[in-house]
């Protein structure tokens, strides 16, 4: 790996985040909304056939930032699609982003449980 590896990862992970930042600043979305902009921005991007050169180009850049849940949850499912048909677009979302799903909800839990609300 050589240093632009590193470059073009940090690059392009920043530029998404600063994207999600200036959407939150100029705008009156909560945190949420821009999760979610950012994530069927990824989806979109998916579909259209961008989001893998991009990984391609940036690595972990590109597959760190929640944009990579939509590509994923996209991906899933146009690939189980062609396997298997219109069950396949269920199926394949649930395939491809099972352990992140559940890796959230686990964490959730225990900060659910160990964590003291200030309100």
């Amino acid at each position: 790996m050589s240093a632009w590896t590193f470059l073009w990862a940090f690059l392009v992970g920043g530029a998404i985040c600063a994207i999600g930042q200036v959407i939150m600043d100029t705008t009156k979305f909560t945190p949420g909304h821009v999760m979610s902009i950012l994530v069927v921005a990824g989806a979109v991007a998916d579909g259209l056939g961008l989001y893998d050169p991009l990984i391609k180009f940036a690595g972990a850049g590109a597959t760190v930032p929640i944009t990579s849940f939509g590509n994923a949850l996209v991906h899933g499912a146009m690939h189980e699609a062609k396997i298997h048909g219109l069950i396949g677009v269920i199926t394949g979302i649930f395939e491809v982003t099972s352990a992140g799903i559940s890796a959230a909800i686990v964490f959730a839990f225990l900060a659910a449980v160990f964590a003291k609300p200030k309100g």
